[in-house]
């Protein structure tokens, strides 16, 4: 095989050599623990005899106690939402017979810790909940060999860096599609906060449903708040107040169902009926979603599965095992309770 000028031999020399992928081999030199362990060695030593160098790194997760604990990671306050996410990853690790280590709540947010973890040899791994840190930081962390995956991304990953989240495009589609066969036209949109992957896709989801019925977005019935329900509610004294050229929206799809119960707070204040006058939707179906009055129309995540998978995928990440489907995406389920009804001017 030849080399180049310089002497240097490539990733991709190696991969053509061994009849593996780039991808694979480049991910055996750097230590990722989704290449089985035969497969490494064989690309290792290949690539020794090759000339190559062989990262010191790569040996890195080798080195790691398998039995260590399990870092569960999520700067956030353990409400409804993350606490029903990262009991389940609790739950699931003692199933395994495996300890966790938890970091929780706001103040975790503060503190540099994904940095630090490929260098930490007292954790077998970690499950990272909505991690704030950039993606480079996640890359560097998978190029250092240490075994993680990510719940529900903030930001869109590479193919290689693990992750569980819920088929947010597909949910969302089927909640303003529910909403366009019960004859609604204008649809306001209370999304999440724009730089986040779930409202970018769930965005996505309510155009598509859109287009599907021969319809564009429009612009003027669209707002872009913190997932609570005080901005759910400002947010819906705007939509509701300020109409555009069409007049105001027949129905609302909000973010989750926080924001939602803000939605329903801003219809009771101005005499709208739901769903008589404004239908309204959620998303996640907390118990909250069944508390309200009327109770809402939401999408179901499974955030209880979701916590279970990151634990499963995680520990054959541990094992070394191979993993070839290294993003799931998790169906959720369409839940249609009082909130929703056919607009004011359609037959009943």
């Amino acid at each position: 095989m030849g080399r180049r000028p310089s002497g240097r031999v490539t990733v991709r020399q190696v991969a053509a050599a061994s009849g593996y992928s780039v991808g694979t081999v480049s991910r055996a030199l750097s230590g990722h623990p989704a290449v089985a362990p035969a497969t490494r060695d064989e690309v290792l030593a290949l690539a020794a005899r090759l000339g190559a160098p062989v990262p010191a790194r790569a040996s890195a997760a080798s080195g790691r106690d398998p039995g260590a604990p399990v870092l569960v990671r999520c700067p956030y306050v353990l409400d409804d939402y993350f606490g029903r996410v990262v009991t389940a990853a609790v739950e699931s690790l003692a199933v395994h017979g495996r300890r966790a280590v938890l970091d929780t709540g706001e103040a975790a947010r503060e503190r540099p810790v994904v940095a630090g973890l490929a260098g930490d040899r007292g954790l077998a791994g970690a499950v990272l909940v909505l991690p704030p840190e950039p993606v480079r930081q996640l890359e560097a962390l998978r190029a250092g060999g240490f075994p993680f995956v990510v719940v529900d991304p903030m930001a869109a990953l590479p193919a290689d860096v693990p992750s569980v989240s819920s088929a947010h495009l597909t949910s969302a589609r089927a909640l303003t599609a529910h909403l366009l066969e019960l004859g609604h036209r204008r649809i306001g949109v209370v999304g999440g906060p724009t730089e986040w992957l779930a409202s970018r896709s769930r965005l996505a989801g309510h155009a598509s449903a859109l287009a599907d019925a021969g319809l564009l977005p429009d612009p003027s019935l669209r707002r872009s708040v913190r997932p609570t329900a005080d901005d759910g509610y400002a947010a819906a004294c705007d939509l509701l107040d300020a109409p555009g050229p069409g007049g105001p929206p027949t129905a609302i799809v909000a973010f989750n169902d926080k924001v939602a119960s803000g939605v329903l707070r801003a219809a009771a204040e101005r005499g709208l009926a739901v769903p008589g006058d404004l239908a309204v939707t959620g998303f996640d179906d907390l118990d909250l979603a069944r508390s309200t009055v009327p109770a809402l129309t939401t999408a179901r995540q499974p955030l209880e599965e979701m916590g279970r998978m990151a634990v499963s995928l995680l520990l054959r990440l541990v094992a070394r095992q191979a993993v070839d489907a290294l993003h799931v995406s998790l169906a959720t389920e369409l839940v249609v309770r009082g909130s929703t009804a056919p607009p004011p001017s359609s037959p009943k």
